[in-house]
């Protein structure tokens, strides 16, 4: 037997107020709450406004959690928001969805089954992502009416925006999340502690590129090497392509790129829209099988051509030995059922970039592979091979621009009228549908370069867990996160203000390890003799023109500005143009604002947000805050 204590006295009441008679049951599903924290603070409960963003596995157990606890049961409110549909391979975790609501959006069906838990729970589903595009919804008066924020996202990308949006409203943040059997939560108090985005986790091992290219010795290599292949031919290329096609500054901005870049991007376009564009099927299975002989014969030929199975390093050891595999190229066959999945995956795939019908018909492709003539390839002499990374680098970093070939290219590009009718569209891997061959190419091709190097296959469950960078998710971690999160929640609900009862919380349940920390404060930096965080700003109310804004910050905080800017957008710098900035000097800051962005201001907007770079009196450089600009003909 192994034993676990674990207690959380920091989240016991600290006021003395709470009497006997407050704690005393009354017949109510909340009276064990009752009995530790008293009727007081369970009204409070009842009475929050929290905003759950995510409704899956994480999700449904803070939603479970919740409303157990009598939280958003008064006059407070839940709001859900989660905009995928609930799949069958979110059964099993994800506990508040049945076989029956398969297909049925997430947030609205977890909604529904805690109101079944809790019928006095006041909870509001939408299926709306969080994001720029969604602010007009969760605008300003939505964040100033919540008490807090819980995620429950799979993505950082999100987490990093729903922080941003935390600390602009000054909004408590309860984030959590889960790999496998490790899980952790983080507290995010206003103007104590730092917010998610103030630390980054360290960055995941890589396969070296060398290894993915040349010499791969795991199933791993041949797998990762396959999703780069899915990237490089059905999405990179097809959004280089695309982008030429509609977007009339696409080479303007090409040309800008650094490098060898824009030779490489202006090959992909070419090769998308003249060398390899297909007008039917059969010139899509032409395309696959040619580069199936490419990839798994004349790379391979090439490669030993460079380094024969004998060769000797300098030091007379043989080349071909410990982590290096000796590749064998392969010679097509369509009987050889993987052969053909990788064709009929690959031709099936290009012809949906095309918008080319497609042909799911086995035996029609494999008679159309039959009857594709392969050129015959010839080894090359002064072809270079990288055998390490760093050589991988020297290529990548030496090249020199090749004006002529990049005019050349761009002489050979199709004008954007020969190509009126042309519509092609990226494709996003997608690993949960099976009938979308995805998974198919990814399986053949990594088998294909697996039988190269005589690394043993792998089945097509394997390869997609692998390459689909799937941990499986497990109900009892997910379960663990909600719970400590529901222990982090009570402690905000009781306004404490320091750091000591907060704690983050690491486990691995594999080990067993129950890790806990107090959350680091919230850095502080200095101008003059004032201090402030991420959570200081300075507020600005009325509108000024820009010269009168540059005046209020030197006479008020005795800061002269250098620099300005809003998003994207320089609204004013110490070089700018005389003529520019005295266009400028004398409008109205959202005037400014929508001149330089060239957009008008979405009716939701009550405040912009201003980035500055600053000297103090004595001219050197200082950091300070962000300004909140409140326009006051919207506040």
């Amino acid at each position: 037997y192994q034993w676990l204590y674990f207690d959380a006295i920091e989240c016991l009441p600290e006021s003395k107020n709470v009497l006997e008679e407050d704690c005393q049951p009354s017949s109510s599903r909340y009276d064990g709450q009752v009995a530790v924290f008293g009727k007081e603070f369970q009204n409070k409960l009842g009475m929050l406004k929290y905003f759950v963003v995510g409704a899956g596995a994480i999700g449904c157990e803070l939603l479970k959690n919740f409303a157990m606890m009598g939280i958003a049961a008064g006059s407070g409110q839940l709001t859900v928001t989660d905009m995928d549909l609930i799949e069958k391979s979110n059964l099993n975790r994800q506990f508040l969805f049945r076989p029956h609501d398969v297909q049925r959006p997430k947030s609205a069906t977890a909604a529904k089954v805690i109101r079944r838990m809790n019928p006095n729970v006041n909870v509001v589903a939408h299926e709306n992502r969080v994001g720029a595009d969604t602010e007009k919804i969760y605008d300003d008066a939505f964040f100033e009416s919540l008490d807090g924020v819980a995620n429950a996202l799979d993505n950082v990308e999100a987490r990093i925006y729903m922080d941003r949006r935390c600390v602009y409203y000054r909004k408590p943040l309860l984030e959590s999340g889960t790999l496998g059997t490790k899980g952790n939560t983080q507290v995010v108090v206003p103007f104590l502690t730092e917010s998610y985005s103030s630390s980054q986790d360290p960055p995941e091992k890589s396969i070296p590129i060398c290894t993915l290219k040349n010499f791969p010795n795991a199933i791993e290599h041949t797998l990762q090497w396959a999703r780069d292949n899915f990237e490089g031919l059905f999405r990179q290329s097809a959004e280089n392509a695309a982008q030429y096609l509609n977007d009339p500054i696409f080479i303007d901005r090409t040309l800008k790129l650094p490098g060898v870049q824009p030779v490489e991007v202006l090959e992909s376009v070419k090769q998308a829209l003249v060398d390899e564009r297909p007008q039917k099927f059969e010139d899509c299975v032409i395309w696959a099988r040619n580069h199936w002989q490419e990839q798994y014969a004349n790379q391979i030929r090439q490669l030993l051509f460079n380094f024969p199975p004998d060769q000797l390093t300098a030091s007379g050891q043989p080349f071909w030995s410990g982590p290096k595999r000796c590749p064998k190229p392969l010679k097509f066959s369509v009987e050889d059922p993987l052969h053909l999945d990788y064709v009929f995956a690959a031709a099936n795939l290009k012809a949906e970039v095309y918008g080319i019908p497609q042909n799911r018909n086995r035996e029609a492709v494999a008679q159309m592979v039959q009857d594709v003539h392969v050129p015959e390839f010839t080894p090359k002499s002064g072809v270079k091979i990288a055998i390490n990374d760093s050589q991988v680098q020297m290529a990548n970093g030496s090249g020199n621009v090749d004006h002529d070939r990049i005019g050349q290219l761009q002489r050979e590009l199709p004008s954007r009228d020969q190509l009126d009718n042309l519509r092609i569209t990226p494709l996003d891997f997608e690993k949960d549908d099976d009938s979308n061959l995805h998974i198919d190419f990814i399986v053949a091709a990594s088998n294909l370069r697996a039988a190269n190097y005589s690394i043993p296959a792998a089945d097509r469950h394997t390869s997609k867990l692998i390459a689909g960078k799937i941990i499986p998710a497990i109900a009892t971690t997910t379960s663990v996160v909600a719970g400590l999160v529901g222990l982090e929640l009570i402690k905000l609900a009781q306004g404490y203000n320091t750091l000591e009862p907060f704690k983050n919380g690491f486990v691995n349940l594999a080990l067993p390890f129950f890790g806990f920390s107090e959350p680091i404060a919230a850095p502080k930096l200095t101008y003059y003799d004032k201090e402030w965080t991420i959570w200081d700003r300075f507020e600005v109310t009325g509108e000024l023109t820009l010269k009168e804004f540059i005046e209020y910050f030197k006479e008020k905080h005795g800061l002269e500005i250098t620099m300005l800017s809003q998003g994207v957008c320089m609204l004013y710098s110490f070089f700018m143009a005389p003529q520019k900035l005295q266009d400028r000097l004398n409008l109205h800051m959202s005037e400014v604002v929508r001149k330089v962005s060239k957009k008008k201001l979405e009716p939701h907007v009550k405040a912009l947000v201003f980035e500055l770079c600053c000297n103090d009196t004595d001219g050197n450089d200082v950091e300070v805050p962000y300004v909140r600009y409140t326009l006051p003909f919207r506040a």
